[in-house]
Parts: structure tokens; sequence; C-alpha cells
């Protein structure tokens, strides 16, 4: 996929060692924040704007799915993939319903799979923003609109 931005990846997981295969792994195509608890993600996520979050299910704390979904209201733009070694039917059912993810991935991950998932994430979340601004510039122009009618009005 071809972008005129780097895409930043925010990978969160309780593993050491999947954090530094995922950076080795995806270092050269993404802008790769890893971080080892859910309080160290809410740290990046204040700091840099992130565009997808991948995010292991079982973390001590707090789990992928409780993760995914505090941080929706003050982070609602960063699109979400729950990862996990386990399948468990009823986290991916929470995962949809509180987390809004969108995608679901077991471990290990498969590089290009994973790398095409990203890419498909990012293209949801520039999406997203372009529409936003075009809404926001829509309601300035019809706000303009309705000033102007009332101007002619008023004449």
């Amino acid at each position: 996929m071809e972008t005129d931005r780097i895409i930043n990846v925010l990978y969160v997981d309780d593993e050491l060692h999947n954090l530094s295969l995922f950076k080795a792994g995806f270092r050269m195509e993404f802008n790769v924040f890893t971080a080892i608890s859910a309080e160290e993600g809410l740290n990046i996520l204040s700091e840099k704007e992130i565009h997808v979050i991948i995010t292991d299910q079982r973390m001590p704390g707090m789990t992928g799915v409780e993760f995914l979904a505090s941080i929706i209201p003050v982070f609602p733009d960063p699109v979400r993939i729950l990862l996990t070694g386990y399948s468990d039917i009823d986290a991916v059912i929470e995962a949809v319903n509180k987390g809004q993810i969108f995608q679901y991935l077991n471990k290990p991950w498969d590089e290009d799979q994973l790398r095409a998932i990203i890419e498909k994430a990012y293209g949801i979340y520039d999406e997203r923003k372009k529409n936003k601004e075009m809404m926001d510039t829509l309601e300035k122009t019809n706000d303009q609109l309705e000033f102007h009618l009332r101007q002619s009005l008023l004449s």
C-alpha cells in the first residue's frame, strides 16, 4: 500500500519477546511504538498520533478488550486490532461489542497477513479522517449560508 504518511502503530503486550518480534518485523514499514502494559500504552496515546492499535487480550491488570474500550472516549480515532494466543469466542464477542475492534487475530501472527491488516486498518483510519474533515467543512459552509440567509432576510 502506498501512503503519503508513515503509519503509526502501537502494539501493547505484556510479553517483552512479542514486543521485540513485532518491532523487528515491522519497524522498516511502520512507525512502531510498543508498550508492555495498558498504562504505558495510554501514555504513548497521550503523546503520539496513533493510527492503528494492536493489543494482546490476556495481560495482567487489564485485558486487551478492557484497554480498547477504556480509550474510546478519549482516543476514538485509532483503528483497533485484538491479538491473542487463545481461541476464546467470548473475548471476540466482547471485543467487537465493547472494544470496537476492526480485526481479531490469533498468535503467532503471520507477518504478511498482519501487514495487510495494518495497511487496511490505516486505510479505514484515513477515510474516517477525511470524512470528518469534509463534515466539518460542510458544517462551516452551512453555518455561513444560514448567516447570509438571515442577513439577507433582515435587509
